[in-house]
Order: structure tokens, then sequence, then C-alpha cells
């Protein structure tokens, strides 16, 4: 049942961007009487640890997102808007929209995330997609499973080399990730399928240009994730920087390999919400922020999740992961309610680190809890039960783990289809 529609003087809060940090702040401002308008380029809310997944055949587009229009369909005070944001009037406390509208607002909050950096190379985003939205992990899973189909009709050696070698540029945890399971899918999965070529015989490279994988986990734990992945066959090439990529194959230092599926997990930038604001931000683009993640000199502006500089007690930066994000947007839901009801501001915002995880194929993966550190069979578990804990609704909870348990007892991925035109782009094309 809808809840009471708030009064049409109340405060006006506007919420740029449906993710971790927007959600939660919504969330937990049910029940204070604000007008809240929610603004999304997209239409649905996406569960960004498992888009990997998807992109590597394992599970469908609609287990790990859900319409934001759907998730509060009982809040009256809830006013969803799809739309695109072209800036922000500070001036005139307004957002701007880019149809040339405008949303007027009392508090803002800009939850807006991050996008892919190519360090100044952004000519290689055609050939090297990055991960970071449904379109990207269709994307990739189409060129993934093109290169095989085109693989069994090549018959040129060299030809069908480049396309049986598939690059990860990046060994970060979606690095790992995405490496680990192209790696399962050729060499455990796909080989009794095809006649003309052994797909056993593929290369998968994860390239990283620093001496670790995984290197904000200890290092006992990057040196297990490098043995898990080179067990399945993965090439781990370390202090490797990629100089170039072209449609081809890629360039390692001075090597040019022969490639023609290539992914890129090597660097993110944060949404222009600086840029908009007019504020100071790091080397990253993201926006500086006070105690409270207010913007500089506008306490009626927020910035959090990765669109937010955000410092730990020890100084270092907050990753930028999903409960950093929620943490974020439940302070900050705290800060507003207390300003509303004349309450003292809560203590400033502290950074509870909940642990890093990743995991490497579908029977190991490694856990850091600071106190703890786990590997292998029991990580993998906790890895799974944790992502499980954080998706949305039981209905999708028990999608994912069929998923996961079908692809475990029979050795298949239950989302192998090329689901776009055939007039897109191809590997390498």
């Amino acid at each position: 049942m809808a809840e009471t529609q708030p009064p049409p003087e109340a405060h006006h809060l506007v919420v740029v961007g449906a993710g971790f940090a927007g959600l939660q702040l919504v969330r937990d401002l049910r029940g204070a009487g604000l007008q809240i308008t929610l603004i999304d380029q997209r239409n649905h809310h996406l569960f960004q640890p498992l888009l990997y997944q998807v992109a590597t055949t394992i599970l469908a587009t609609s287990e790990i997102a859900w319409p934001v229009r759907r998730l509060f369909r009982e809040r009256a005070d809830v006013t969803t808007l799809l739309a695109e944001v072209a800036g922000v009037d500070t001036e005139r406390r307004r957002v701007l929209l880019d149809d040339g509208t405008a949303i007027a607002y009392d508090t803002l909050v800009l939850a807006t995330g991050a996008r892919h950096s190519y360090f100044g190379r952004d000519e290689w985003e055609a050939v090297a997609p990055g991960l970071k939205t449904l379109e990207d992990a269709t994307t990739i899973r189409r060129r993934l499973l093109l290169a095989f189909e085109q693989a069994e009709r090549e018959t040129d050696p060299a030809a069908r080399e480049a396309l049986l070698t598939f690059a990860v540029i990046g060994a970060g945890p979606t690095g790992v990730e995405l490496a680990g399971i192209i790696a399962e899918l050729a060499k455990q999965i796909l080989w009794q399928e095809f006649r003309n070529i052994d797909t056993r015989e593929a290369r998968i490279l994860l390239i990283e240009a620093g001496s670790r994988v995984l290197p904000a986990f200890p290092e006992t734990l990057s040196a297990y994730a490098q043995a898990a992945l080179e067990t399945l066959g993965v090439e781990v090439l370390l202090g490797r920087p990629v100089s170039d990529i072209r449609a081809d194959g890629v360039t390692i230092g001075t090597e040019s390999v022969g490639c023609r599926t290539v992914v890129w997990a090597a660097g993110v930038a944060a949404s222009p919400a600086a840029a908009w604001l007019d504020i100071p931000a790091d080397r990253a683009g993201r926006a500086s922020v006070d105690a409270n993640l207010n913007a500089p000199g506008r306490p009626e502006i927020f910035v959090i999740g990765d669109t937010a500089a955000v410092m730990t007690a020890e100084g270092k930066p907050v990753p930028g992961i999903a409960p950093a994000a929620k943490q974020q947007g439940a302070h900050v839901a705290r800060v507003i309610h207390a300003r509303l009801s004349g309450k003292p501001a809560p203590s400033p915002f502290r950074y509870r680190h909940q642990g890093n995880l990743a995991t490497i194929g579908k029977s190991a993966a490694v856990v850091d809890f600071g106190w703890l550190q786990l590997r292998g069979w029991i990580a993998w578990w906790i890895w799974g039960i944790a992502h499980i804990f954080f998706l949305i609704g039981a209905r999708s909870r028990v999608a994912v783990a069929w998923s996961w348990f079908w692809t475990f007892m029979s050795g298949q991925h239950s989302a192998r289809l090329i689901t776009q035109g055939r007039k897109g782009p191809s590997p390498g094309r």
C-alpha cells in the first residue's frame, strides 16, 4: 500500500544516481516527510559486483538488475525520473537536464558513480570495452562468444590464433575474476562443443602494469590468486604496461600480440560532478567533500559514492566498493534527518572497512577481513554468501543461487546467448 503523499511545500530532495549510495540514502529517508526526486540515466539499479558474471555467461541480466520504479512503487514520496544530468546551477539551486529542462532542489545529493578511464587513450574504448553497465557486459559476452564462433570457421592459423587469444587489462578484482571465468569457459566448458578448434588451446592474458595481482590485498593472498589463475591456464603478465590497443591486437611494452578480444579493467574516473559544482577534485576526478560529505561551501549539496574523494581515518582513500557507498548514503540520510528535525548533527563520516573479496573461477577465492585472511574453498563460500546477501529481493537471491548451483553441478554456463544483432561490432572489428 502506498504511503501518504508529502505536502507540496515539503522539503525537496533531489538525488542523482540510483547506485548503491543513492538507493541506500532514499531507503533510509523513508517517512522523513520529504519530497524526493530520484534521477538516473538508466531505469534500473545494477548490482555491479556480479556484472562480470553476465559478461562471462554465468548470469542473465535480469538476475543482477532491478527497475528503479519497481523498488519504490510503494513510496509516494519518491518520484523517479529517467533523465541525463548535464550540470548544476548552484546559485539558483537547479539540476540541469540534457533536454534543456531543470529540476529545482532544496537539498541535492550527487551519487553519479564512476566511468572507465583509459588514461588519455580514449580511442581504446572502441576495441577494449570496460565493464560498468549491462550494455558493457552484453557487449563483452557477445565478443567472447563470437570469437569462438569465428575461430571455428577460420582457416588461416594466425587469424585463428588471434581469435582464440583473450586479453584482460588490469589485475584488480574485476580483471582477476574476468580472466578466471574466461579460462574456465575456454578450457573446461566449451571444448566438447566445437569440431574444428580445441578451445583448450585458447590463450587468456591478464596484463598488469604493477608488480602483483590484487594489489589492495595482502601479498600472501595476491600470490595465491596468481597461482590459482595460472592453474586455470591464465598467463599472468606483471610489470608489463600496455602501450597500444588495436582491432587486431595489443602491444605489451614493445611486444605485439595478435588478439581480437580485449577487455579493459585497469582504471576508472569519477563522473563530472566536481566540474558541475566548480569545486576541487583529485586526480581521478572525484569531488572534494568535507567531514559530512558536503561540497565545500555548499551545505545543501552532498557528494557520495564513487563520485566523492573521501578519506579513511588513516588518511587513505575510501575504496570504491558497494559497502563504502552504502555507508555514505546512510550517513547523509542521518545528516538530513538531523537538520530537518533540528537535532544535533551526527558525528563526521567514518568508513568502517568490512573486508575485500575476490573470486578466481568457481572453486577458489580470497577474503581479507584485516583480522582474518582466507583463501580457497572456504573463501569461495564466504564470497558467494556475501554477494547473495546484498542482492535485492528473495527472487534474485534464489535465481543467482540456482544459477551458481547449476554451473557448479553441470559444468555449464546458463547464459551463453548471443543476443545482439550481427550488425554490431564483432571481435576486432
